[in-house]
């Protein structure tokens, strides 16, 4: 069943977005026949439900799109994107220790990117979810002072 959503794209220009950008469109490619998902023009390389989780997680911030990634940004700058099933990358110096890690990037490790789990299994439902969007909230706040 395809799934499109054409979701604006991350400004591409910005310098703090380079390194992002580069590991996302190495990855990147359109879709390969009509049934499958997709966002904009890219194949979807983030489960459907894992989108959906980012949103969740920051339901005032504007979900953006790049090569097939959902990203969250703040005043063009990338915050947060949702990798695979199970992975979320936040944009923050130094990962937070009252999350689970996610599998890391480590080229995106270097230019202030941390993976978390994005389910937390091991917390609550609530908790693990007050904790990443607490994660999420804060890459933002660090993507608008990145930005100016």
């Amino acid at each position: 069943m395809p799934m499109r959503l054409d979701l604006p794209s991350i400004r591409a220009e910005h310098p703090r977005n380079a390194a992002l950008l580069d590991f996302l469109r190495a990855q990147g490619c359109p879709p390969s026949g009509p049934d499958d998902y997709a966002l904009g023009e890219w194949q979807l390389h983030t489960h459907p439900d894992l989108l959906d989780r980012l949103a969740e997680l920051a339901r005032r911030a504007p979900l953006h799109a790049a090569y097939g990634v959902p990203v969250l940004a703040r005043e063009g700058v990338a915050a947060a994107a949702a990798l695979g099933t199970s992975v979320l990358l936040v944009r923050l110096p130094a990962a937070p220790t009252d999350l689970e890690a996610g599998t890391p990037a480590p080229f995106l490790a270097g230019h202030g990117w941390q993976a978390v789990d994005a389910w937390q299994s091991g917390l609550p439902c609530a908790e693990g979810a007050r904790r990443l969007s607490g994660a999420v909230r804060r890459a933002l706040a660090g993507a608008r002072d990145l930005a100016s």
